[in-house]
């Protein structure tokens, strides 16, 4: 065979061609990407899998430590941090960090404004299933 074609990209480096089977591939996935059903209204922030599971929990239970979520959600530490974050940020979720001796001690709690953006997204999937099952 030899070696693998290529050509040079618009910063003069070379860059491997795609093959025909890569560039059918590609616009499958963009077609079938286009004809995905977009839900509007949705809160995508929360749907994720990871950041419901947050906020659920957090939901029926005042508050909650960094090592109870991860071992509820059975996660890791990094998935858990980058989740957490994403929700403080939007300001569905507060949290506190302190020390207990030496040892730091992340507590999260439901915001009012997290609680209400729950509620909201729990009334749209509702009305999502009776839609499907009407």
């Amino acid at each position: 065979m030899g070696k693998a074609s290529s050509q040079r990209s618009a910063a003069g480096r070379r860059e491997p061609r795609t093959t025909s089977h890569e560039s059918r591939a590609t616009s499958h996935v963009s077609r079938a990407a286009s004809h995905e059903p977009r839900v509007q209204g949705l809160d995508r922030l929360i749907h994720e899998r990871l950041r419901l599971g947050i906020i659920s929990a957090l939901a029926v239970n005042d508050r909650l430590t960094f090592n109870e979520l991860k071992a509820l959600l059975e996660t890791t530490d990094g998935n858990l941090s980058v989740h957490a974050r994403k929700l403080e940020d939007a300001e569905y979720i507060s949290v506190d960090k302190s020390f207990e001796g030496r040892m730091p001690r992340t507590e999260y709690r439901l915001t009012a404004a997290g609680k209400r953006a729950l509620e909201k997204y729990l009334a749209h999937m509702e009305a999502l299933i009776k839609a499907v099952r009407d």
